[in-house]
């Protein structure tokens, strides 16, 4: 049946409306502009009846006889007095107007004097870094006129620089980072130390734009968000940074917030990630809010080289292959994973040589969490044995087409036990914590637009995604439930978002490399006692 097109009032109301807004808007106006005098007018009048209601109501009843003879004389007179109604009447008229003007003092169209103060003392500044002396006509120079260099400027209640527009001239070497971090570190220092400041260089137009950055928000606690498979949230920016925002509950209320989204899946251009920080920087934080969301689709491998117990409240849950935490689980764990990404791969390919669709035990997504590999690979070569990551190099290589997923976890001090195929392959980064500017470079591969703070929260660093903008990030707060300094609020919200336990308290240990080919992976995590 074929389909009937809407009405057009259907198809284009909303074009319709907003023009009618929008003309309603105008004839308002308009209608103001030219009633402003009777408006003026009759709000006078008003005042007046009002200041001689007043005179009335003060004045003692003995005196209220002699006043109201005395108001009829006058009336009296000019009504006798030639032109006397007419006169009286403009006098009055004359007098509304006086008491109906709008009185409301005119806003300040300028700065005032401590923000004139601070202005100039930032424009001196900036003068030796942007002037020559061969420039004929200087934008700065000594005694010059900041009113060109900045004009646009914004304070905070405070009284100190909240967004700031300045001007450079086009010699200015704006292409260098060194000479660009240069004007950053001054532009702070003179703004005000302790807040967060956003540098966006417009260097077509030689402008840079200061802005100062709100926090972002710490109260944010784990929980369910509204993300389709394959979507994972790392944690929250700012609005101006990214197109979407999440209903997140806050208590009883709801509050849309900006997240940083990651997406995985056969689709993605960085399928997989690298978080890096310094010990209490909030990784495990990190890891533990992306295997609760992991487990919504698919099912998880988790490898804790710092032996720290961080994730034993995932032992046993449904979807949960492994946790393990010694070098020989460790090893045997990747060892699987390695053998059922090559399955995955032999199976889609022989379903795609018959022509037939993929295997369902090839579509259950497979998370592989790392969190301090190099702990690990330090003690596999105190024994002879291998490293870890040696075994990441099938599922880092073929894991988005096999639907597997690698996090790996590891601090700033041994990021160079790392192997080339973890740094190649996640292209995904995340940094936690306080970290300098060549740690950012390095990790990130660019540095950010903006300043770090001076008090650095858990969870809070810079994420970038493949080769796109380098965002501020602050992590949703998911510790270890059975941690006894975990806040009641964040503990019970973890707990809740765990799955339930297997059948068995004690998940069954993976297969043998062996047996990994012949068994899919949800067999796995499956008890012996089912497999009879």
């Amino acid at each position: 049946m074929a389909r009937r097109p809407l009405p057009r009032i259907l198809s284009n109301g909303s074009a319709h409306l907003a023009r009618s807004r929008e003309l309603a808007r105008t004839a308002a106006d308009s209608a103001t502009d030219v009633l402003q005098p009777l408006i003026t007018v009759t709000r006078g009048l008003r005042r007046l009846a009002g200041v001689g209601q007043r005179k009335w109501i003060e004045t003692p009843k003995d005196r209220r006889g002699p006043l109201l003879f005395l108001v009829a004389s006058v009336i009296l007179v000019v009504a006798l007095v030639p032109y006397g109604p007419l006169l009286a009447a403009i006098t009055l008229m004359a007098a509304a107007a006086w008491y109906g003007r709008d009185r409301t003092p005119p806003a300040p169209t300028g700065p005032d004097e401590a923000q004139v103060t601070r202005l100039r003392s930032l424009y001196d500044a900036l003068v030796p870094y942007f002037s020559v002396p061969e420039d004929p006509a200087p934008l700065y120079a000594h005694g010059g006129d900041w009113d060109k260099a900045f004009p646009a400027h914004e304070f905070d209640d405070d009284g100190r620089v909240s967004r700031l527009l300045v001007r450079y001239p086009a010699y200015f070497t704006d292409g260098e980072a060194v000479s660009r971090a240069r004007i950053e570190q001054l532009l702070q220092a003179k703004s005000g130390r302790g807040r967060e400041y956003h540098f966006a260089w417009e260097q077509e137009g030689n402008e840079l734009t200061v802005t100062v950055l709100a926090p972002l928000p710490t109260d944010i606690c784990a929980q369910r968000f509204v993300t389709a498979p394959g979507e994972t949230v790392l944690g929250f920016t700012d609005p101006a940074d990214v197109q979407r925002t999440l209903p997140l509950g806050f208590g009883e209320t709801l509050r849309d917030v900006p997240p940083v989204v990651w997406r995985t899946g056969a689709r993605s251009t960085e399928p997989h990630l690298l978080a890096a920080g310094e010990p209490g920087s909030g990784l495990s934080t990190l890891v533990r809010s992306i295997a609760l969301q992991a487990l919504q689709y698919g099912d998880v491998v988790i490898v804790d080289g710092g032996g720290t117990g961080e994730y034993a409240c995932l032992t046993g849950r449904d979807g949960v292959l492994a946790v393990e935490s010694g070098l020989a689980g460790a090893l045997a764990s990747l060892e699987w994973a390695a053998h059922e990404t090559e399955r995955r791969l032999l199976s889609a390919n022989h379903a795609r040589q018959a022509g037939h669709p993929a295997p369902e035990d090839t579509k259950n997504p497979l998370w592989i969490l790392l969190d301090r590999p190099g702990a690990l690979g330090h003690l596999a070569a105190a024994d002879g044995h291998r490293d870890p990551q040696d075994l990441l190099e099938v599922p880092l290589r073929h894991g988005r087409a096999a639907g597997v997923t690698v996090v790996v976890a590891e601090q700033f001090d041994s990021l160079d036990s790392l192997g080339e195929a973890v740094l190649q392959h996640t292209r995904a980064r995340v940094v936690l914590g306080p970290a300098s500017p060549p740690q950012l470079a390095a990790v990130l591969g660019a540095p950010p637009h903006t300043t770090p703070p001076q008090h650095v929260p858990p969870g809070r660093g810079y994420a970038r995604l493949g080769a796109g903008p380098v965002l501020r990030l602050q992590v949703p707060a998911t510790p270890d439930p059975f941690d006894d300094a975990t806040n009641e609020t964040q503990r019970r919200a973890v707990l809740d978002l765990l799955p339930d336990r297997s059948a068995s308290a004690e998940a069954e240990p993976l297969p043998s490399p062996a047996e990994a080919g012949s068994r899919p992976v949800a067999a796995a995590a499956e008890p012996a006692a089912a497999e009879g």
